[in-house]
């Protein structure tokens, strides 16, 4: 089997090519990063194909190059408060990068399975009263981010509808791990903790809005989720990916200072605020564990240990390594 993945190099493919490598290791892996940048950092024996998400030709000639029998779009402008300053690029990114995957898996002889990974921000401002969201849930998206992600995923059913493309989508919820961005607040805590640690700032740690309620997964946990769906989702229909608990940003936040053992001062900071932010996104998993079986394994005190460690590892903090 064949599978080729776009934003090759990002925070979720390095899991999930780890995850396949264990998985199964006669697995042929293709990866699309982008060109002319640094060279692509992926773990693990996967043939690297250089191509422009927003260039139809060149990721046509990926897919023909590779000849995948499944495809994982990882590939976006992945931050909703990003979007409020970038709508027009995270538009073209999201959207028209996604069509030129679609087009181009249309286009193969026998199209491969397809997954379109979407987010919970499609949802929006949600009532109180729809808490757990199900995948029928209105959307009513708040940001160019959201836009985006419903956009890509109509296009997703567009494509399985009229062309017959087996594209499975999802709408993931929160989700963090080794390697996260600092420009997601949960890894931004664990950066500044480490920082503190080491001496390089006060010990001041700088956030937004703590009220705010989601629904985090280990990442790790979310790889096996997207395999299991290509496995047995069925095409056109939408998943979420959660585990059905909230948690506040404000007990991750506690949680990780409680694990580094080190006092700080916290202190809002207005530019980590978004113009519009949605208090509560919480998902109903039933759909995706009734189609898999699927169930998340890792707790969230281990995710946030790992992701602490690995600001250590990144940051060169040679202190212990969580237990």
């Amino acid at each position: 089997m064949k599978v080729l993945i776009t934003g090759a190099a990002g925070f979720v493919a390095g899991h999930l090519i780890e995850f396949l490598r264990q998985e199964d290791p006669e697995l042929e892996i293709y990866g699309i990063a982008r060109p002319h940048g640094a060279p692509a950092q992926v773990p693990g024996r996967v043939t690297i194909i250089e191509a422009d998400l927003l260039d139809a030709a060149g990721i046509e000639a990926a897919v023909t190059m590779a000849q995948p029998d499944r495809i994982v779009h990882l590939a976006a402008q992945s931050s909703p408060h990003k979007s409020w300053y970038e709508a027009e690029a995270t538009l073209r990114t999201n959207v028209i990068g996604a069509l030129n995957v679609l087009e181009s898996a249309r286009r193969c002889r026998t199209p491969p399975r397809v997954l379109l990974v979407g987010s919970s921000e499609e949802y929006g401002l949600v009532q109180p009263s729809e808490i757990p969201l199900r995948e029928d849930t209105p959307l009513r998206p708040n940001s160019p981010y959201a836009v985006s992600k419903i956009s890509q995923g109509y296009l997703g059913l567009q494509y399985a509808l009229v062309h017959r493309v087996p594209v499975i989508r999802t709408r993931t919820f929160h989700h963090t791990g080794p390697g996260r961005g600092e420009i997601f607040a949960e890894s931004s805590f664990a950066r500044q903790i480490v920082e503190i640690e080491l001496g390089r700032r006060d010990p001041v740690l700088a956030v937004g809005n703590l009220d705010a309620v989601r629904d985090f997964s280990d990442v790790r946990d979310v790889v096996r989720a997207y395999w299991a769906l290509l496995d047995r989702g069925e095409s056109g229909e939408v998943y979420n990916v959660c585990t059905g608990r909230g948690r506040r940003i404000r007990d991750l936040l506690e949680m990780l200072v409680k694990l580094a053992g080190t006092r700080v001062d916290v202190r809002v900071d207005e530019s980590r605020l978004r113009p519009s932010d949605i208090p509560v996104l919480v998902g109903d998993p039933t759909r995706l564990q009734k189609a898999t079986g699927w169930e998340p394994r890792i707790a969230l005190e281990r995710t946030l240990k790992d992701l602490l460690f690995d600001w250590r590892d990144r940051l060169g903090n040679e202190g212990p390594r969580p237990a």
